[in-house]
C-alpha cells in the first residue's frame, strides 16, 4: 500500500503526507503558501507539531493557512493526540480541531492527513483548498472547493 496526499496553493504544492507499504508515515510542509506575505517572513505552518507531524501509531498531517494560529494551537500534533488519547478517528479529530477549535479563535486554513490504515482526510474551514491524493492502484484525484470530496 502506498498513499500520497498533497496540499497547495495554485501550482505551488506546500505539503505532503505519505504512507508506505511498511506502515511508515511521513509528512512535510514548506514555508510557502501565504499570498502577498511580507518579504522575509518565515512560514509558520512548517513548524513540527503546528503544521506538520507524523507518527506511525496515529497519523501524518500537513497544514496550510494562517500559521500563527496553527502554532498557538499545535494543530497537527493536537489531531494526532486526540486520536491517541481520546480514541477519535482521524476525521473526528481533524474536524474538531480545524472546524471548531481553530475556527473559534479566527484561524483559517486546513490540513491533509493519513492514518496508519490509509484513511484520507482533507479538512479545512475556508471556501476552498487545493488538495489531492493518489493511492497505489488508482489515478490522481484533485479537488479545490469545499463541496468536493474524495
Amino acid at each position: 500500500m502506498l498513499n500520497v496526499l498533497s496540499i497547495g496553493m495554485g501550482i505551488l504544492w506546500v505539503g505532503t503526507v505519505a504512507l508506505d507499504r511498511h506502515g511508515d508515515i511521513a509528512a512535510g510542509t514548506s514555508t510557502g503558501g501565504t499570498i502577498g506575505k511580507r518579504y522575509g517572513r518565515v512560514g509558520d505552518s512548517a513548524v513540527i507539531g503546528a503544521g506538520t507531524y507524523a507518527d506511525n501509531e496515529t497519523c501524518g498531517i500537513s497544514a496550510t493557512g494562517h500559521g500563527e494560529f496553527f502554532i498557538r494551537n499545535v494543530v497537527a500534533y493536537d489531531i494526532a493526540a486526540r486520536m491517541k488519547y481520546r480514541g477519535q478517528s482521524l476525521q473526528e479529530a481533524a474536524r474538531e480541531v480545524i472546524g471548531r477549535k481553530l475556527g473559534k479563535i479566527g484561524g483559517s486554513g486546513g490540513v491533509i492527513g493519513l492514518d496508519r490504515r490509509g484513511h484520507v482526510i482533507m479538512e479545512f474551514n475556508t471556501p476552498g483548498m487545493y488538495r489531492g491524493f493518489m493511492k497505489e492502484k488508482g489515478k490522481p484525484s484533485v479537488f479545490l472547493f469545499g463541496d468536493e470530496s474524495p
